[in-house]
């Protein structure tokens, strides 16, 4: 994940979750735009069981950031992960990425918030790609800007236990986040998988 801009938190940085989903799909609607100026709707994605069950770890995993549970955190991660893997010293291990989150996981400056909207597996089954946007809150009210808005991509690999754990992660630079543009992150989470 590139640094994260602006008076965002130095343990921040770490906190790659990404994805560029967003930007992205608003790139593809605009080029798909008809004469008159509007863009069709994306297809809804559709989910197999398995997909579900990464969309169901997923959202726990940020679940875990926001009841500042660094036990329940850890046990999202594989122990051999990498984070920020875009980076030129990606995070590696486990214990290295619970010391990157620490003050992310604690709240201290930032509130971290993300969800799923595609998961996908491969033609190996205990191997899943997720993705979705990720929502940045300064703690400090009078932040300028307080919200940024930004994604996440993540690999998960099933292991022997038969749990999904991220194996790879990073993310996207940020971009301010205007009061619709929060609202609107809010408003696109879904806590039901869509389902084929």
């Amino acid at each position: 994940m590139t640094s994260i801009p602006g008076p965002v938190p130095e343990s921040a940085r770490h906190a790659g979750r990404v994805v560029g989903v967003l930007l992205l799909s608003g790139l593809a609607a605009t080029a798909a735009a008809g004469d008159d100026g509007t863009v069709p709707a994306p297809p809804a994605p559709v989910h197999g069981e398995a997909e579900c069950e990464v969309w169901a770890r997923e959202l726990g995993f940020a679940a875990s950031v926001a009841r500042h549970d660094a036990e329940a955190f850890a046990d999202h991660v594989d122990p051999q992960a990498a984070f920020n893997t875009s980076q030129a010293r990606p995070l590696r291990g486990r214990q290295a990425v619970l010391d990157a989150w620490a003050g992310i996981i604690a709240g201290n400056g930032l509130r971290l918030v993300w969800y799923p909207t595609r998961v996908t597996i491969a033609a190996v089954p205990d191997i899943a790609w997720s993705s979705g946007p990720a929502l940045y809150e300064s703690t400090d009210p009078d932040a300028d800007p307080r919200f940024r808005l930004g994604g996440f991509h993540s690999v998960w690999h099933r292991g022997a236990d038969g749990t999904w754990r991220v194996m790879f992660d990073d993310g996207i630079p940020t971009r301010p986040a205007s009061d619709a543009d929060v609202a609107a992150f809010h408003a696109g989470r879904r806590e039901a998988c869509p389902r084929s």
